[in-house]
């Protein structure tokens, strides 16, 4: 048994939950402020707890630079913003890419509800507006737009397809990607995907909303929530914002990101093929063109259980048990796991790489069961992180009050469940492990 494993191991026996990071005081009112209530998001952690870490470990001076490898609904990047540091970061999902930048980049308000009111009067239904638009629906692929007809009644796919027509019009492309996120919201109501599912199922009994009324309820908070966060941002930063945000439509482990200038990494990983990013927003990747080829556009998510396997073993002995107890119950599983553990070990090497001498990384995730199998994700991510050259410097484990998402998983089969049928809880508790790259 190896010295780093040992040394994790009697790292986790000494961790007690700290109560002072479960947040469970704060409402949704609180959790969602500014522009952190534009778009659902499963699993994303609150700002409170980025604002908490930030408090704690950057420094009280100088040019700060914030980063996310898995930036996701963009909460990091907005609390970077919010304070004037620098942001910047990545994530391969092109929904993410879409309202991490729109959530992060104030408008001035009064332009924004000028625009919009204008926007929903364009928009607004009338007796000539059901006319098919067939420009927009040409331009989709055949088994695209199969999948669009699949999970929309025709007269709301119609509805959609001519407001986004109309959004796509858009000169600024400030605007313009505001109102794609709010459309990209509504999305998921206007159809008959089953409302609280994580995964692709219809709901033939469900009754979908009017997309006019949904985008002209939800336009109204955006707004508001945009006004908020133009005001808490430094001027010299919504002056400059180019300047200050740099986010990319890319993978964690290739971060346009110069060597040693990060001060503080703050991220939520990928759980391992627990939820599906790529299904979760399929509706949104349909709609917006993201994707010619869905199913090809999967493998490129961590965490995903279709990503392509290569011949790669992690480097951690926690991590490579789990994936040998898991081969004795289901070999296709222990092959998912594997890649999504080997997968994180190049994330680490890459954030270790950007990260200033005396720099700190502060990764979120969970532990699970899969399969009827333990996966000590925070256990091998700890060990793996010390074999990339990183110090812990601390691990907190707290209480999760609150998640968008099932919280409770059947034993036996390890796939989420209805609370009366769960055997236990998914995500209980996580850790956030806290690294530091020596000088």
């Amino acid at each position: 048994m190896g010295s780093v494993r040992l040394t994790v191991q009697q790292m986790f026996r000494e961790v007690r939950i700290d109560s002072d990071w479960s947040f469970a005081e704060y409402s949704r009112a609180d959790t969602t402020k500014w522009t952190h209530g534009y778009h659902r998001y499963p699993a994303k952690f609150i700002p409170q707890l980025v604002e908490k870490l930030f408090d704690e470990y950057l420094p009280k001076s100088g040019g700060l630079h914030i980063n996310d490898p898995f930036f996701g609904s963009g909460t990091t990047i907005v609390s970077a913003i919010s304070r004037g540091f620098r942001a910047s970061g990545t994530d391969i999902n092109n929904v993410a890419y879409l309202m991490a930048l729109a959530k992060s980049t104030p408008i001035e308000p009064n332009i924004l509800e000028n625009k919009t009111r204008k926007f929903l009067v364009d928009i607004k239904p009338t007796l000539s507006s059901n006319v098919f638009p067939e420009s927009y629906f040409d331009k989709l692929t055949e088994k695209n737009l199969q999948r669009l007809n699949y999970w929309f009644p025709e007269a709301n796919k119609i509805e959609l397809g001519r407001i986004l027509t109309i959004i796509l019009k858009e000169p600024d492309s400030t605007i313009k990607r505001f109102l794609l996120t709010a459309f990209s919201h509504i999305l998921k109501s206007c159809s008959i995907w089953l409302q609280r599912s994580t995964k692709p199922t219809r709901d033939k009994t469900k009754i979908p909303r009017d997309p006019y009324i949904l985008m002209k309820h939800h336009l109204k908070k955006m707004v508001k929530g945009n006004s908020d966060f133009y005001h808490q941002v430094p001027e010299y930063v919504r002056d400059h914002i180019n300047d200050y945000l740099n986010i990319t439509l890319n993978d964690a482990c290739k971060q346009s990101v110069d060597g040693s200038s990060v001060d503080l990494i703050v991220t939520s990983s990928p759980y391992v093929t627990s939820y599906e990013y790529a299904d979760l927003h399929q509706l949104s990747t349909l709609w917006l063109g993201f994707a010619d080829d869905y199913r090809e556009y999967r493998q490129s998510f961590i965490g995903s259980g279709h990503r392509k396997n290569s011949s790669k073993n992690p480097q951690s002995e926690i991590a490579g048990e789990i994936v040998s107890e898991l081969s004795d119950r289901n070999e296709k599983t222990a092959q998912e796991v594997r890649e999504f553990f080997c997968d994180m070990e190049d994330v680490f090497r890459e954030s270790h790489r950007i990260l200033k001498p005396d720099g700190k990384c502060c990764f979120v995730i969970g532990n699970t069961t899969l399969k009827g199998v333990e996966i000590l994700n925070a256990q091998a991510f700890t060990e793996s992180l010390i074999l990339c050259g990183f110090q812990i410097d601390r691990i907190i484990k707290r209480r999760i009050p609150f998640k968008i998402l099932p919280q409770t998983r059947n034993k036996s089969t390890g796939r989420f469940s209805s609370r009366k049928d769960a055997t236990l809880e998914a995500y209980p508790t996580e850790y956030i492990l806290i690294g530091v790259k020596d000088r």
